[in-house]
């Protein structure tokens, strides 16, 4: 997978795509809450497979984290590690910037997915559009 951070307005539209998809229509998400006032400041990527986009993800900077958010992958391009490969690059964005830690909400589904990257999960059960979800860590990048 290619993965780029968004540099114009139809790299941007790809990520907001698949969000949709995977979001609004997959999981339901309300499309007000998906799409939010922090994607005009946040850094979008976006993940290629023979020029198609199939990921998406953005990372923003909070206190003294970058924090990891909307990471998505196509339901038929999942199981391949894309979702890794993304956070990896999300990661290194993050180093590149001065930050040694990083943080996220996962669905409680991917909690495993993201302790086996390194993430410690610091709350409980929450809520957030109707899905359950954890605040998770990683404490050192």
């Amino acid at each position: 997978m290619d993965i780029k951070i968004t540099q114009n307005a139809k790299e941007k539209e790809h990520a907001f795509r698949i969000r949709t998809l995977v979001f609004v229509e997959e999981q339901k998400v309300p499309v007000e809450e998906e799409i939010d006032e922090y994607d005009k400041t946040a850094i979008h990527f976006v993940g290629y497979e023979d020029n198609k986009p199939i990921a998406a993800s953005r990372l923003r900077f909070v206190e003294e984290y970058g924090k990891l958010e909307r990471i998505c992958v196509l339901n038929e391009f999942r199981g391949k590690s894309y979702g890794k490969e993304i956070i990896a690059a999300m990661e290194q964005i993050i180093k590149e910037n001065g930050y040694k830690r990083a943080k996220l909400n996962a669905q409680t589904h991917a909690e495993g997915f993201y302790q086996k990257l390194g993430y410690k999960t610091v709350s409980d059960k929450f809520l957030d559009a109707g899905i359950p979800h954890v605040t998770m860590i990683k404490e050192s990048l």
